[in-house]
């Protein structure tokens, strides 16, 4: 039996795809990267974009053609609204909550008789030990589920609550990470600011600083990113924390969404642009070298072009050094779906186009200024003549191929030239 994954959305669903690898691996499956292979096919939905949902749709018709022609067993998991579950019950024969993972070898008995294989514990589905798809980055949820919601979000409608897993059990799983040579882990959470808040005896101020103290305090050459983390709940105690830290780079993902106030409040963020950018200050004053990227959604409803100009003026300001924008599209089941979408498509395209605009200006002066010195870099891929890597900042690097550097490997490289989007190296000295 071989299983293809079809992943849609965020890095938490690429996680939870580790996990579901690992429960079809405990059954004799076989994973491969075709899905004209596959025998199953397993989707992790995304409900929070409607795009996202229209592509599963898409794909439906092809996959009842092929199973006129052969065995095809389809599962859906991931983040998926229940009004889409509704319409979607026509297209696969399995449908799980990932919650519900320790279950799944139970429901895929009522299609595949699987002998005498083991099942693994009922429990926290986190806890279940993942089959990782990288041999030196990996993801490492520490909550799942959301308290926030955000308008325009699906996530608390799909993964429920806040739910944060026992700080002991992170900290292990990372130290089995580090002693088997991964160099890059990522912490993930809808938003991992309020990390413990369901913890007994925990403080949600210190919970998540505590954490990452304690991760840090792991020995080996490797590097931490987390997010995402929510301005409304970031601690003056970790930003007191971050700097004295040895493994986690001076990166920020800061989700802005919007920088106009009302706006902000039909999105219920729970913060001003004025207290967006004095937490801008309060950071970079404790790490003059952080490097903020943040997630920007344009054209949300009633968005004027005065207030589309405000949310610039925030990113003229803040100077970030990625942005991940989003068109606003309407999820059934969340308020903003109940909004009258005012903006047009050719607006919101022009918005996005004017923030990608000036990022790219904004990117272009930094990166120039990194020419000349040198970078540590983690390669991550080998194409043709050419190797990549990202800097501890996050920014792609081009060098040429050496025979003696692998993906995975920690390089010395000295900046050369650059381009908005990628700097361009020589390999200094390795580590």
């Amino acid at each position: 039996m071989k299983y293809y994954f079809w992943i849609l959305g965020c890095a938490m669903n690429y996680s939870d795809a580790e996990r579901i690898s690992a429960i079809f691996d405990s059954l004799g499956y076989t994973k491969t990267d075709k899905e004209s292979e596959a025998d199953l096919v397993c989707v992790i939905a995304c409900s929070v974009r409607q795009h996202a949902v229209d592509r599963i749709f898409g794909k439906a018709k092809e996959w009842n053609e092929t199973k006129k022609k052969r065995q095809l067993i389809t599962v859906l998991s991931g983040c998926v609204l229940e009004k889409d579950r509704k319409k979607m019950r026509n297209i696969f024969d399995i449908m799980f909550e990932i919650k519900d993972l320790h279950m799944l070898p139970e429901i895929l008995s009522s299609i595949i008789d699987h002998g005498s294989k083991n099942s693994p514990k009922a429990g926290e589905y986190l806890s279940i030990i993942p089959n990782y798809s990288s041999s030196f980055r990996a993801y490492v949820p520490i909550s799942t589920g959301c308290n926030n919601f955000c308008t325009y979000c699906a996530v608390p409608y799909t993964r429920g609550r806040e739910k944060s897993r026992p700080i002991i059990e992170i900290v292990n799983e990372i130290k089995v990470l580090v002693k088997k040579g991964y160099k890059e882990i990522t912490l993930l959470g809808q938003n991992v600011n309020s990390f413990g808040n369901d913890l007994p005896n925990s403080k949600t101020s210190t919970a998540f600083g505590k954490l990452v103290q304690e991760i840090d305090k792991i020995p080996g050459n490797y590097r931490v990113y987390f997010y995402s983390n929510h301005p409304k709940d970031i601690s003056d105690d970790l930003i007191n924390i971050l700097p004295n830290l040895v493994h986690f780079p001076h990166y920020l993902h800061l989700p802005l969404q919007s920088g106009n106030d009302d706006i902000l409040k039909a999105m219920n963020r729970h913060y001003t642009q004025k207290q967006y950018l004095e937490l801008v200050k309060k950071i970079r004053n404790t790490m003059p070298d952080i490097l903020l990227t943040t997630d920007i959604i344009v054209g949300f409803p009633g968005e004027t072009e005065e207030q589309f100009l405000d949310t610039l003026r925030v990113v003229e300001k803040v100077k970030f050094e990625m942005i991940f924008l989003a068109q606003f599209s309407p999820r059934p089941g969340t308020r903003a779906a109940k909004m009258t979408d005012s903006v047009s498509k050719a607006e919101k395209k022009n918005r996005d186009m004017t923030i990608n605009k000036t990022l790219t200006s904004i990117l272009d002066r930094e990166n120039h200024k990194l020419i000349g010195t040198t970078q540590e870099i983690l390669v991550d891929e080998t194409k043709n003549d050419k190797l990549f890597g990202r800097t501890r900042s996050y920014k792609v690097v081009e060098i040429k191929k050496s025979p003696t550097i692998k993906a995975g490997d920690f390089i010395k490289v000295k900046i050369d030239a650059s381009t908005a989007w990628k700097l361009f190296g020589v390999r200094n000295q390795p580590f």
